[in-house]
């Protein structure tokens, strides 16, 4: 043992502070592999999933992946963007980047200005790129709300005026990604944002209330859009109506059956090949279902569940140390990303009515893929931000989450 070492060994407090020192130099290497697995299963499940599409569509089987490819690489490269950011300036811009999304959705609904596919408006083209500001607005949704928490604290626990002044602008945002249309976005951002006021001590009578308006107001909907009640009167039979309003629900089912414990095989799927509609995007657990079984079904919510567990844990971590806005965004993006998940699943299985929703990290498309990135990016950087602060304040021993 060299003499160094033995001073080391030695000295107590000296070891205590290396052992912080590397506690805050590393980064949270588990979430970072788990989002890193999603992103690269959910390639190879693009690639098997949009082959068939894209010789009939464009004369080239590689034709989504190599524009998944490129999203993907536009996705890392904004994921480095946002964690070189400090959680500071995501706190004092906020409001701004808000504000910011709101203009973009209006922007996309300006006659001559947004795109539409088939009946939906949802992007702005930019060259070769189309962006869709409501994946960007739900991330900035978050920030917007934590910040509005911290700032309004005791407003929001004690006067009902509190909770609802933020909703106004999320109302605002959630009407206008409404008029595209885009359902299941409107009701992700909003379950996301009521469920950050929740944690953000709203009192449970004012919250009911206003769950119970959201809900209303959601039914309401529904029920005043012949497409909208279709699809939720269809997915609690689909095989009433197999070749019309329940044609994608039944083989999505028969995707699942297909597959039983261990699937047909990775590539080896038949209902990719025409019968399931937008296999490689809102569709792409059903052909997970079908070539990798119930097994690979199991694993792929297991990643998701341990991304959300992470996220929180690492918010109750910031909460410890005092760095509210940084708990409320690291549980904010934990919310919305399991929410867009479960969502997403549940409409594969036949448990939510059908509904346009990509799956996070794996759904073909580049903005869901830019936004999912940066989440995970300021969830990292927020995760150092607070292993920095355990090390200065020596907090790190007696929270056993923090050594997981």
């Amino acid at each position: 043992m060299t003499v160094a070492a033995r001073q080391v060994r030695g000295n107590p407090a000296r070891s205590a502070q290396r052992r912080r020192a590397r506690s805050v130099a590393g980064v949270d290497y588990p979430l970072l592999l788990c989002a890193l697995g999603l992103v690269a299963f959910g390639f190879v499940m693009v690639a098997s999933s949009s082959m068939s599409i894209a010789v009939k569509c464009c004369d080239d089987p590689f034709y989504y992946v190599t524009r998944h490819g490129l999203a993907l690489g536009l996705a890392l490269t904004a994921a480095v963007l946002a964690y070189s950011v400090r959680v500071e300036w995501w706190e004092r811009g906020g409001v701004w980047l808000f504000l910011l999304g709101i203009l973009l959705l209006v922007l996309v609904l300006v006659p001559g200005v947004g795109r539409e596919v088939n009946g939906a408006t949802r992007w702005i083209p930019l060259g070769p790129l189309n962006l869709q500001p409501s994946e960007l607005v739900k991330l900035f949704a978050i920030v917007y709300v934590s910040g509005y928490l911290v700032r309004h604290a005791d407003d929001v626990v004690n006067r009902i005026s509190g909770f609802i002044r933020p909703m106004i602008l999320i109302g605002i945002a959630g009407a206008l990604i409404l008029q595209q249309p885009d359902f299941g976005t409107t009701a992700v951002m909003l379950a996301t944002v009521m469920g950050l006021l929740f944690l953000g001590g709203v009192s449970l009578m004012p919250f009911v209330v206003l769950f119970l308006v959201v809900a209303v107001g959601l039914l309401v909907l529904v029920i005043t859009s012949p497409y909208r009640l279709q699809r939720v009167t269809s997915f609690l039979d689909p095989f009433q109506d197999p070749f019309n309003t329940g044609y994608q629900l039944s083989q999505a089912l028969i995707a699942f059956g297909r597959g039983e414990w261990l699937g047909v095989g990775l590539g080896n799927g038949i209902q990719k090949q025409f019968f399931l509609p937008e296999a490689h995007t809102d569709f792409i657990a059903s052909v997970v279902g079908e070539e990798l079984g119930l097994v690979g079904m199991l694993v792929l919510i297991a990643a998701f569940a341990f991304l959300t567990w992470r996220a929180f844990s690492i918010g109750a971590r910031a909460e410890a140390v005092g760095e509210r806005f940084s708990g409320y965004v690291a549980q904010g993006i934990g919310l919305g990303l399991g929410l867009q998940a479960f969502v997403n699943i549940g409409v594969n299985v036949g448990m939510l009515p059908t509904k346009g929703l990509t799956l996070p990290f794996m759904s073909y498309g580049s903005n869901s893929l830019i936004a999912a990135c940066m989440a995970i990016a300021i969830l990292l950087r927020i995760d150092v931000a607070v292993r920095r602060v355990e090390a200065e304040k020596g907090s790190t021993r007696g929270l056993p989450w923090a050594r997981a």
